[in-house]
């Protein structure tokens, strides 16, 4: 019985050393010692030896659970009854579970950005597509009762023919175009811009370009331009044919 109990020690030392957060100290998965009588034995000797060390307290129905780690007086009576190498190799293995679940959740947080960033950039087209229709007046009524919104298009062509003489061999991005718009006239809005580039875009009198990296990484994303798969972020005039 008494070597039955110090191999249960030796086998729960070199977990605990493994897991510095803490684990149960009696439970029947995922503990240092499982609930059975000998599984209590060995973690009551532990406690009275020293060898590990409390952290915390878990709250577990009616009841709590203590959750236990590795002390000092445990790490050394680890090492003058074993080797050090099956030590070595669960926290090298340790570290690599690790490192490999916190791969797992730095792509969840790319992903969850992404996505925000796509949200954000559809939510400010409605709320953009809400005010213009709001402000758009009614055209039933007579000319002569409100003014018409001028379409921007010819300000963009405008704009991107001022980027091209400035012998930019570039693809204008779009929040620069769209900076030069409103330089020009306050109250054009983002979904007046975005409009206006899928008009000129079916009219082939522009280029509309995609954003070719991480879309978590687009700097102004309310701006980019949603082209059935693709996100446009660039804008070019299109050279004319030669007959």
């Amino acid at each position: 019985m008494a070597d039955q109990i110090q191999a249960l020690i030796l086998s729960a030392l070199r977990r605990a050393l493994a897991a510095p957060a803490g684990l149960p100290l009696l439970a029947a998965r995922n503990g240092l010692f499982a609930a059975t009588a000998a599984g209590k034995k060995a973690a009551q000797d532990c406690r009275a030896r020293g060898l590990i060390r409390v952290v915390r307290n878990d709250a577990k129905g009616k009841s709590a659970q203590e959750i236990v780690t590795l002390s000092d007086e445990g790490l050394a009576h680890l090492l003058r009854e074993t080797s050090p190498r099956p030590a070595l190799e669960a926290i090298l293995q340790a570290i690599q579970e690790r490192h490999s679940e916190l791969e797992v959740l730095v792509q969840y947080a790319r992903e969850a950005q992404a996505t925000l960033g796509e949200l954000n950039a559809q939510a400010r087209r409605l709320f953009d597509h809400f005010q213009e229709h709001r402000a758009r007046p009614d055209t039933s009524l007579p000319a002569t009762n409100g003014k018409h919104v001028p379409e921007p298009d010819g300000a963009v062509l405008a704009c991107l023919g001022h980027w091209h003489e400035r012998d930019r061999l570039e693809d204008c991005p779009l929040p620069e175009l769209f900076r030069a718009l409103q330089a020009a006239d306050r109250s054009i809005t983002i979904g007046q811009f975005h409009d206006s580039l899928r008009r000129l875009r079916g009219q082939k009198k522009i280029h509309l370009h995609p954003w070719t990296g991480p879309t978590y990484e687009i700097p102004v994303p309310a701006l980019a331009v949603m082209m059935g798969h693709e996100i446009a972020y660039y804008a070019s005039l299109k050279t004319p044919e030669v007959s």
